[in-house]
């Protein structure tokens, strides 16, 4: 049975740098700091694929580390992008069998992402987009970015949508009051992060985007970014929402799949079963911020009584979403 971590993350020099010097950047950067997670990032060659060997994991899905380009200026962006999409492609090149890539977009310049979408489709081993749900102030769903949903649509490119830190003004009216470390926390991994998520993909429904795009597929992690959990409240949109095609649910029965992140949790994968059905259900580790380890992966499989869907879920979904062949 052959495993599929999709939301694997790394990072360059370069671009890890460039979030640092800005005067007033994402302050979340520095959850990138911990022990040895700085010496991971930046390594996608053999001391990766010796962690994913003793993790028991066949293949990875590279993915920059949030925050991403999303918060840099457009032409350091476009610079630092090209940059990275280029390495992750000579990584596929040394590891064919072991390793692909998300692609990196500089988002701050709707075109220039377009066209960075379009050369990278010609590069080896890309097979997905790492975004986010904003870029500065503007919203993925925003119509400067409608063409590049429509180029992921036809190139058929997943866009995974990665959780990230508040705007300020959000930070500063609900997430502040406590020492630094801990408004952070609440402001990222302990909650904020994932209701950014969740309210991105749930702006993207409601924009009608994939009417104008039934082709296109998008990615939550974390189990649905808490969408799964509050699915039948969020359906309510559907009675305002009377330009949509369908109900905001169905739309996660067509577009949407849903990534374990690491958090590999017998009962969470009941409830999103409740919701989704197990073809759109996808195993990702989010290296190396969690560490799988192979048991972890096998007592987790082995809740599923049927051997099809273990399969699914340990790889096969992945690889038939992102078109990956041995």
């Amino acid at each position: 049975m052959r495993v599929v971590a999709i939301e694997e993350h790394w990072t360059t020099p370069e671009i890890d740098q460039a979030l640092r010097a800005q005067p007033e950047g994402d302050p979340s950067v520095v959850l990138n700091d911990r022990g040895d997670i700085p010496a991971r990032l930046l390594d996608i060659g053999d001391q990766r694929i010796e962690a994913m060997d003793a993790a028991g994991i066949d293949v990875q899905i590279l993915s920059i580390a949030p925050p991403g380009a999303h918060g840099l200026p457009a032409g350091e962006a476009v610079a630092l992008c090209r940059d990275a999409n280029d390495r992750a492609a000579e990584a596929v090149r040394r590891h064919p069998s072991r390793l692909r890539a998300m692609t990196t977009l500089p988002m701050p310049d709707p075109d220039a992402a377009v066209a960075e979408l379009l050369r990278t489709a010609d590069l080896p081993g890309h097979v997905g987009i790492m975004s986010y749900g904003r870029s500065g102030e503007r919203p993925l769903d925003d119509p400067a970015y409608d063409d590049l949903l429509a180029t992921a649509a036809r190139l058929g490119r997943p866009v995974f949508l990665h959780p990230q830190i508040p705007p300020a003004a959000v930070r500063d009216a609900s997430y502040r009051g406590f020492d630094p470390i801990l408004e952070l926390s609440l402001a990222t991994f302990g909650w904020g992060w994932h209701i950014e998520a969740g309210l991105a993909a749930l702006r993207l429904i409601v924009r009608g985007t994939f009417d104008r795009h039934p082709d296109l597929q998008i990615v939550l992690g974390h189990w649905g970014e808490m969408l799964l959990f509050a699915l039948e409240r969020a359906d309510s949109l559907s009675n305002v929402a009377t330009h949509l095609e369908r109900r905001v649910a169905d739309y996660f029965a067509t577009n949407i799949h849903i990534a374990t992140s690491g958090m590999l949790t017998p009962r969470l994968l009941r409830h999103a079963l409740e919701y989704t059905s197990v073809d759109r259900i996808l195993l990702s580790g989010d290296y190396p911020f969690h560490r799988m380890e192979a048991s972890e992966v096998a007592d987790f499989l082995e809740t599923l009584p049927d051997a099809g869907d273990r399969q699914k879920i340990a790889g096969a979904n992945a690889e038939s979403l992102y078109g990956i062949k041995e």
